[in-house]
């Protein structure tokens, strides 16, 4: 395993690498903060995907900035990780939706859409009602 410290990563690799981790870090708090406030689930499951993946990728471009000009070599595994994150966040988003929205519409809860509901009706309808 190799180790690295602070004095063999180049300044402008550790300012421009810490840059990119804090951009990532303030994404994914922004994201939380979405998480928390949001009154309805529907809601709350599309700002931490939005902080997951925008955060991740400020995250990944820092880690891999910093290991590159520490090992004097181009270091990409983890693009990987990005990868990985960018493609299960989207489907994790539509499952949670999906389950979600199966169960109001069993439980018959007030203000779900009906199966195959025509969508622009209702938007009409609501446009309708507040005016």
């Amino acid at each position: 395993m190799i180790t690295f410290s602070h004095a063999d990563v180049p300044l402008w690799a550790a300012i421009v690498g810490s840059a990119f981790l804090l951009i990532g870090a303030g994404l994914t708090l922004i994201g939380t903060f979405g998480l928390v406030r949001l009154p309805t689930f529907y809601e709350r499951i599309h700002a931490p995907t939005l902080g997951t993946s925008w955060g991740t990728a400020g995250m990944v471009m820092g880690s891999t900035i910093i290991f590159t000009a520490a090992s004097a070599r181009p270091v990409f595994h983890e693009i990987l990780i990005g990868i990985f994150v960018t493609v299960t966040t989207p489907v994790t988003l539509m499952m949670l939706g999906r389950s979600a929205l199966y169960r109001d519409r069993s439980e018959l809860n007030p203000g779900v859409p009906p199966k195959g509901a025509d969508f622009s009706a209702t938007e009409q309808d609501a446009a309708e009602t507040r005016s």
